[in-house]
């Protein structure tokens, strides 16, 4: 594949100023820096800068303005939406250091750490981080849109435990932000999104706990139709210090699959107990009266296996996923859920649902953009399917719409693939919208920044 003029700009430019490897269209550098988890949709830079170090984020980032080309970031993929089409892509990988102070209880990471990474550093200190149920995406992007954690119930989100970050802002210069140095910036990037400017490090607390009791039950819910309202039920009367989820679909009938669960509705019940383990084998035995139980991964463990506890998919793939918030969930709309998981479709789609509230309800000690923190369950709504269907939307549509009646609005981490102005918007309140807004156009006024849930003017104007 030949270079066009303006990608031959691109990568000389970033060739003088950079000391990690510059990356051209067609080269296995390029393909690998543009590619993620989500396979829909990938990033086509002019080219890819493999990071070395922040200085090598920041000078991209004013070749970026310099050339009047978009820039971003891309660590694990997962959250990947629309694809950056030519510009700059930072490639953060390199970038996973953590440090770890265990007097102060808290890490500073940089940009490419994953949450594995920071989980692995905290351990022998007795600590963990704020990290979600798959370790495997990067800390400092997961944060960027709120930080849904394992621990959220009794912690809150990993973005309220923030307490300064390095940003490289649209006009590449390196800033420290913090509650004293800017706050509104500061309040921004704290649940807003990756819309001002692409973080370097990042700083925040850690929490004295080094064992869970958890895992997951695999119920065969064919015969059982109220399994998700049975997880509601249970999950309604449970202490903060208890998170759990559910997900529903058909396994397909193929080898690789376990004999039981082939062909079958799986409901698969996950849970995260940060309070004494001895107590969890209590808390969750009314789950293994819902149906029958083909598969129990429950037990306690080091927080360093805590990704086994959801044991979510991380192969890339191509998905799509709607994220809605709501405030109560009905036995009706959850049977209906559950009958939609169980239609024959000639692709994979999964149901899935968190439960919030706890201190994820309340406000932090330092304010934060996190949207709709009075939201009681999460909704997501997942098909992979490569290119996306009209099929699969309507799937997710008519899924969404079964709880749009108790809609708070839309969740920025939970939000897989490209949205809409009107779906970012509903990410936020107005209030908290418009301030996004002018804080976004002050720091990025020409809009350079690429991100996955860009800022959108609060009346589409």
């Amino acid at each position: 594949m030949s270079e066009t003029t303006e990608q031959t700009q691109v990568v000389k430019a970033l060739r003088e100023r950079v000391s990690g490897p510059v990356h051209a269209p067609g080269s296995p550098g390029h393909e690998r820096g543009r590619s993620g988890m989500q396979q829909v949709d990938r990033h086509a830079p002019d080219a890819v800068v493999e990071a070395a170090d922040a200085e090598d984020v920041r000078a991209a980032v004013a070749v970026a303005a310099e050339l009047g080309c978009s820039v971003a970031a891309q660590r694990s993929g997962h959250g990947h939406g629309t694809g950056l089409r030519g510009g700059i892509l930072v490639d953060t990988r390199r970038l996973n250091r953590v440090r770890i102070d265990p007097g102060h209880r808290t890490a500073v990471v940089d940009a490419g750490a994953t949450w594995q990474d920071v989980i692995d550093a905290a351990a022998p200190h007795g600590l963990a981080p704020l990290s979600g149920s798959a370790p495997g995406v990067g800390a400092v992007s997961n944060t960027l849109g709120g930080g849904l954690s394992l621990m959220g119930r009794r912690y809150g989100y990993a973005a309220d435990h923030v307490r300064s970050m390095d940003l490289v802002t649209a006009d590449g210069h390196l800033r420290l932000v913090d509650a004293h140095s800017d706050p509104d910036l500061f309040w921004a990037l704290r649940g807003g999104g990756s819309s001002f400017g692409l973080v370097t490090e990042m700083e925040f607390d850690l929490f004295p706990v080094s064992l869970l009791y958890g895992g997951s039950l695999y119920l065969d819910a064919t015969g059982t139709p109220r399994a998700l309202d049975g997880w509601r039920r249970w999950a309604e009367g449970t202490p903060e210090e208890l998170t759990s989820g559910v997900s529903a679909l058909v396994y397909p009938d193929m080898e690789g699959v376990p004999e039981p669960m082939r062909g079958r509705l799986i409901v698969q019940i996950s849970l995260a107990w940060a309070g004494p383990p001895e107590e969890g084998p209590a808390l969750a035995e009314p789950l293994y009266y819902l149906a029958p139980v083909l598969r129990d991964t429950l037990r306690e463990l080091p927080y360093t296996e805590s990704g086994t506890v959801f044991d979510e998919h991380d192969d890339p793939a191509g998905f799509r996923g709607e994220g809605l918030l709501v405030d109560a969930l009905t036995p009706e709309a959850l049977a209906e859920l559950q009958r939609l998981a169980t239609a024959d479709r000639p692709f994979m789609s999964v149901v899935w649902l968190r439960h919030l509230g706890g201190a994820l309800a309340r406000p932090p000690k330092v304010p934060g953009a996190v949207g709709h923190r009075d939201a009681a369950y999460a909704l997501s709504v997942l098909t992979f399917t490569e290119p996306d269907t009209g099929e699969a939307r309507a799937l997710r549509a008519e899924a969404a719409a079964l709880l749009s009646n108790r809609a708070r609005g839309r969740s920025a981490n939970l939000s897989f693939g490209a949205v809409t102005e009107e779906e970012v918007r509903a990410m936020f309140a107005p209030d908290d919208l418009r301030r996004l807004a002018q804080i976004r156009d002050r720091v990025d006024p020409h809009g350079r920044i690429h991100t996955n849930r860009p800022i959108p003017s609060p009346t589409g104007g």
